[in-house]
C-alpha cells in the first residue's frame, strides 16, 4: 500500500486508512520503531485491559475464592522469623 506524505504545520505527516486503523485496534498512538532501514508503526498494547472490572465482578458474585490457600497444614511459620 503507497501513502501520500502531507504537510501538517512545520511537519509531514501520512494518513493512515479508516480500516486499518479498526483492524489493528489503533486508536490514539502508535509507536514508531526505526529499525534497518524500516519505519514500523505498532499499535500500543495495553496488557490487562479491563481486569480491575472483571476482578471487582468476580468479588461481587463470590468466585474470588483463592485456588490454593495461603499456607499449608504442615507449615511453620515461626521458623521465618
Amino acid at each position: 500500500m503507497n501513502l501520500a506524505v502531507v504537510s501538517i504545520g512545520n511537519s509531514k505527516g501520512i494518513r493512515i486508512p479508516k480500516s486499518i486503523l479498526k483492524k489493528y485496534d489503533i486508536k490514539d498512538e502508535v509507536e514508531l520503531i526505526l529499525e534497518k532501514g524500516y519505519i514500523i508503526l505498532k499499535p500500543i498494547a495495553t496488557p490487562r485491559i479491563g481486569w480491575e472490572k472483571a476482578f471487582q465482578q468476580m468479588n461481587e458474585s463470590g468466585e474470588d475464592d483463592l485456588l490454593i490457600g495461603d499456607s499449608f497444614e504442615d507449615e511453620n511459620l515461626e521458623e521465618w522469623k
